[in-house]
């Protein structure tokens, strides 16, 4: 059982005048934020406010890039070269940066979303174009990913890695997720997702699709804020959590998060 374990979120996924989620709500609730960088949401002014709101209730700020994608919300498939992966990944964390270091902060880690964040599970060269990207700009971030290339890779290269388990996704028998344009990919029911959260936490094991008990390590939790009662959804999680014992604490202080 683990002791203690981070909750964190993908925020400030708005753009402009749109607004996805209740961001101020959901951080009264979380220890860390991916924060979205300008590519799939985000913009100046909504990366500034949500850095400034992390800062003011010590949320870890990480950074969340993605493929060029705002009209796809970063979830198409594109046919970017690694070498663009890096380049895109540089730029995004350099807004993040420049931003975060304006409010007296830093980027803690390093989280790739939607498409980008599968696909650096199982293609090496993109993996490895994130880490060069992360080792050069800045060694002692944190990279949150699942089991696969990505975290392969970071803990060769000596990164810190934190593994991620997914409150509200469906996973297949290999530890992978389920594609969203799959039925089922997404769990709704919230009892369902506040039980299989806290064995994911407290016995190390998921439930896959297909019944399959298969193990997963996590050290941190993401709850997505874009969904229907996300709010309520992630208070019942850190309530379930707590009840279990386990305490609810930054990525930072995290056992996995410190091994490279």
């Amino acid at each position: 059982m683990t002791g203690s374990i981070d909750l964190v979120a993908d925020l400030g996924e708005g753009f402009g005048p749109w607004r996805m989620g209740d961001d101020a709500a959901l951080l009264d609730i979380v220890t860390s934020a991916n924060i979205a960088c300008g590519f799939h949401a985000g913009d100046p002014r909504i990366m500034d406010a949500t850095v400034r709101a992390c800062v003011s209730r010590g949320v870890g700020v990480g950074a969340h890039p993605s493929f060029p994608d705002l009209v796809g919300f970063g979830r198409r498939e594109m046919a970017l070269t690694a070498e663009e992966v890096r380049t895109d990944v540089l730029y995004q964390l350099g807004a993040l940066h420049a931003i975060a270091a304006y409010h007296g902060t830093r980027v803690a880690h390093i989280a790739p979303h939607g498409r980008l964040g599968n696909l650096v599970a199982v293609r090496e060269d993109y993996a490895r174009a994130v880490v060069d990207a992360v080792c050069r700009f800045d060694d002692e971030l944190i990279v949150l990913a699942q089991d696969g290339e990505l975290a392969t890779a970071a803990r060769s290269a000596g990164l810190r890695v934190a593994i991620v388990g997914i409150a509200d996704r469906a996973y297949e028998d290999d530890g992978s997720l389920v594609p969203r344009s799959e039925p089922g990919a997404v769990l709704h029911d919230a009892d369902e997702i506040r039980e299989r959260t806290i064995r994911m936490v407290v016995e190390g094991v998921i439930r896959s699709r297909h019944g399959v008990d298969i193990p997963v390590a996590c050290d941190t939790v993401l709850l997505h804020g874009d969904t229907a009662g996300a709010v309520a959804l992630a208070t019942s999680i850190r309530d379930g959590l707590r009840a279990a014992g386990v305490g609810i604490a930054p990525l930072a202080a995290s056992a996995g998060s410190r091994q490279r």
